[in-house]
């Protein structure tokens, strides 16, 4: 079997991207917690005043840490998942 390369894989996954919506599937709650992200640091600005607890909500991270939950993406396609 031959391996694509990171760049042959990368090109691929764009393309794939523009078509269709990927679901990718790793360790994301290890990484996540290796953010070491207390309450506030979870609320951002933008839920400051959020009446819940949303420590345990990673999926807000999306919308108040965009870059780090990128850069975890990005840790993953690197490894080749």
């Amino acid at each position: 079997m031959l391996l694509a390369s990171q760049s042959q894989s990368s090109d691929l996954l764009q393309e794939l991207l523009g078509h269709r919506i990927l679901v990718l599937d790793g360790a994301m709650g290890t990484m996540v917690q290796a953010l070491n992200l207390d309450e506030k640091a979870v609320r951002g600005e933008r839920f400051a005043n959020h009446t819940k607890d949303l420590a345990r909500f990673t999926d807000i991270l999306c919308l108040t840490h965009p870059a780090e939950i990128t850069e975890i993406h990005r840790k993953y396609l690197d490894a080749g998942a």
